[in-house]
């Protein structure tokens, strides 16, 4: 068996784009006539660069390789470039295609890929949700509102849901860590304690920043939502200097989460060695693929840290964080987005159930992708898939956080 051919797919969720403003899908053909699915989360380039990126790998290192040999496939793309070192942009297209040999050769087995790594750990998966606007909520309003945070709370715990997450605390800026306002700080303990009065105990509060705050801004900002207990704190800073996760770690008695903008058991495990983080949140279009998270989950077991994969992308990365989930023994949780989008894409192959999203069951990722559906839905924009904004902190009016919505024309 071995890989013949390459299919690139850019689909795109409609408005408010929510895992993005589009997916890069894979569909990949042996010539046995077998097709597996992938998804690359990448943005460091737009969708037309990555494309060219995807095909470059996928001719230099892919066809004509035995989709068994999943190791072979990463030393060669990690290192046939002279490069040997964690890379975004290719370890995203290496991602996609590798989860794509997983979903071939469970297929060729007919068994489920969790199947292959090593078998079933965990029969039931828990889930978390993001808080997203409920239907007669203001979308703009929203994101500075804890009474509205408050209320789609509410609902996601009568859903089943035992975890929850939000991140108030000022805009995306491309600037750096910053300091946070001291508007924002204010309104990050009004969201806090908001939630927690909402749903009390029934639900973890999960705390977000994506990596806006610099080390001492980080402390202060955790300092003061400590007293509502939440389960983490997420990329307190930005994750291009991973010791400086460790003093955050030591002034902050909240758990740091991060790993969403990491690749390769190289960085996860250097942010770990340093003491910065307790639980690792690897995406797994981007970080290595499976396999290579897979060994992410051994080397965090060593250090007693848990993994929660990471999902602000489309529903066949899930589902190839949902079959490593199923199979390691240090899982918190998994990421998920239910929308309707979502759900046809895969044709409600997989989904949550009353919070938990059961151990799949059918060969390869276990889903069934509808194509035609992907091809009627096709990137029109010029934008990223998600983008920082110029604008610096606002440290007078209040700053506007859209909460992963990116306007189409933006």
């Amino acid at each position: 068996m071995k890989l013949k051919d390459l299919d690139i797919i850019i689909t795109a969720p409609p408005a408010p784009s929510w895992g993005g403003r589009y997916w890069i899908l894979v569909k990949v053909t042996t010539n046995t006539g077998i097709t597996g699915w992938g998804e690359c989360y990448a943005s460091s380039v737009g969708p037309d660069a990555m494309t060219h990126v995807i095909n470059d790998v996928f001719e230099r290192y892919f066809e004509g390789e035995n989709p068994e040999n999943v190791e072979r496939l990463f030393r060669r793309t990690y290192s046939s470039g002279f490069t040997q070192r964690p890379d975004l942009t290719v370890m995203g297209a290496f991602s996609g295609l590798e989860i794509a040999c997983w979903d071939i050769v469970g297929k060729d087995r007919d068994r489920p890929v969790w199947a292959l790594l090593g078998g079933l750990m965990n029969e039931r998966i828990r889930a978390y949700t993001y808080l997203y606007p409920l239907p007669d909520h203001d979308i703009q309003a929203f994101w500075n509102s804890p009474e509205m945070a408050a209320e789609t709370a509410t609902e996601m715990v009568r859903r089943g849901y035992t975890a929850v997450k939000f991140d108030p605390a000022g805009p995306y800026t491309m600037r750096g860590g910053h300091m946070p306002a001291m508007h924002d700080i204010s309104l990050s303990v009004a969201f806090c304690k908001a939630i927690r009065e909402a749903v009390g105990v029934k639900a973890d509060l999960l705390f977000g920043t994506h990596g806006q705050f610099n080390t001492a801004g980080a402390i202060r900002l955790g300092q003061a939502i400590e007293a509502y207990s939440p389960l983490w704190f997420e990329e307190p800073i930005p994750s291009d200097n991973l010791d400086e996760f460790s003093r955050v770690a030591r002034a902050v008695r909240i758990p740091i989460a991060t790993g969403e903008r990491m690749t390769t058991k190289a960085e996860f495990a250097a942010v770990l060695k340093a003491g910065g983080a307790d639980i690792l949140q690897p995406a797994l279009g981007r970080a290595g693929g499976i396999w290579e998270v897979k060994k992410v989950a051994a080397i965090a077991e060593v250090f007693n840290a848990q993994l929660a994969p990471h999902l602000y992308a489309g529903p066949i990365e899930w589902t190839a964080n949902i079959h490593l989930a199923a199979s390691i023994p240090n899982l918190l949780m998994a990421e998920t987005i239910e929308t309707p989008f979502h759900d046809q894409l895969i044709k409600g192959s997989i989904r949550v159930d009353n919070g938990f999203i059961n151990a799949p069951q059918a060969a390869g990722l276990s889903i069934e992708v509808d194509e035609d559906f992907a091809r009627a839905h096709p990137f029109d924009g010029v934008g990223l898939h998600l983008q920082m904004q110029n604008d610096p902190c606002d440290y007078q009016n209040q700053n506007n956080f859209l909460g992963g919505a990116p306007s189409k024309k933006a």
